[in-house]
C-alpha cells in the first residue's frame, strides 16, 4: 500500500519507533519537529476523521512539503502508531490503585470512554494498533498493578486489560454512530408503537416480556454503567 494510505508491508520497528532518537533520520533537519506533525495529524483526526489523515494534508498543516515529513514517519501506519500513543499521554493516572479491583477497573473503563469520545477515531486505530508506546505502556502498568490482586498471571491480566479495552471501544464506535444518526420524536414514537405492535401478536413472548420491564435510566453514560457493571462484575478472577 502507499505511503499515504496505510500500513506497509514491513510494519512498524518497534525498536526504531520508540527506543531510538527521534530526530530526522536522514538529509537537512527540518523547521519543525516529531511532535508537531503528530499533533497536526491528531487535530485533522478529531476534526475529520482518519480519512483526513494523509502525509499531504499533515505537511500542509505544518508548512512544509509532503516527503519532508517522511524521514519522521515512513508511512501513515508509522503516524497511527504516534498519535495513538501521545492522545493516550492524556490518560494520567495520578492514584496508585484501591486494592478493589473491580472498582478500579471501572475507574479504568471510564477514563478510556472519555478519552475516546475526546478522540474518536481512536477505537477503529485501536483496532489495528499493535506497537505499545511508553504513554500507552504508562497506562497499561497501571492497569496490571490493578490487577495484582486477583492473583492472575500476567498473561491473563492482559488479556483482561484487552478484553476491557475492545468492550470501550465498541461501546463508543456504537455511541458514535447512534449520535450521528439520532431520531426525531415522531420516529421514536414509531418505533414504539411497531414493537407494542409486535410484543401484543403472541408470537414473542420473551419480547414482550422484556418489553414490559421497568425501564432503566437511557442516557449515554447510565447505559455504558450498566454494560460496563455486567462485564467487570462477571470476570472470574481463579
Amino acid at each position: 500500500m502507499s505511503r499515504d494510505g496505510g500500513s506497509g508491508a514491513a510494519g512498524v520497528d518497534p525498536e526504531q519507533l520508540w527506543l531510538r532518537p527521534t530526530g530526522p533520520r536522514r538529509g537537512r533537519r527540518p523547521s519543525f519537529s516529531r511532535e508537531e506533525i503528530i499533533v497536526a495529524a491528531v487535530t485533522l483526526a478529531d476534526a475529520e476523521g482518519l480519512e483526513a489523515v494523509t502525509m499531504r494534508r499533515v505537511a500542509a498543516q505544518v508548512g512544509a512539503g509532503a516527503m519532508s515529513l517522511y524521514s519522521y514517519a515512513p508511512d501513515k501506519e508509522t503516524l497511527l502508531e504516534l498519535m495513538v500513543d501521545h492522545v493516550s499521554g492524556e490518560l494520567t493516572v495520578t492514584d496508585p490503585p484501591s486494592g478493589d479491583w473491580r472498582t478500579d477497573l471501572k475507574t479504568i473503563a471510564h477514563l478510556q470512554r472519555a478519552h475516546m469520545l475526546r478522540h474518536p477515531w481512536l477505537p477503529a486505530a485501536l483496532s489495528t494498533r499493535r506497537v505499545p508506546g511508553p504513554n500507552t505502556l504508562a497506562f497499561l502498568e497501571h492497569a496490571l498493578a490493578a490487577l495484582q490482586p486477583t492473583g492472575l498471571d500476567g498473561a491473563a491480566k492482559l488479556e483482561v486489560f484487552a478484553q476491557l479495552t475492545a468492550f470501550v471501544a465498541g461501546h463508543v464506535a456504537h455511541e458514535i454512530v447512534q449520535a450521528a444518526a439520532s431520531q426525531s420524536p415522531d420516529q421514536v414514537a414509531a418505533e414504539a408503537r411497531y414493537l407494542a405492535a409486535v410484543a401484543a401478536d403472541g408470537r414473542h413472548p420473551e419480547l414482550a416480556e422484556a418489553l414490559s420491564a421497568p425501564g432503566r435510566p437511557l442516557t449515554a453514560e447510565a447505559t455504558f454503567a450498566r454494560f460496563l457493571g455486567r462485564l467487570v462484575d462477571g470476570l472470574d478472577a481463579d
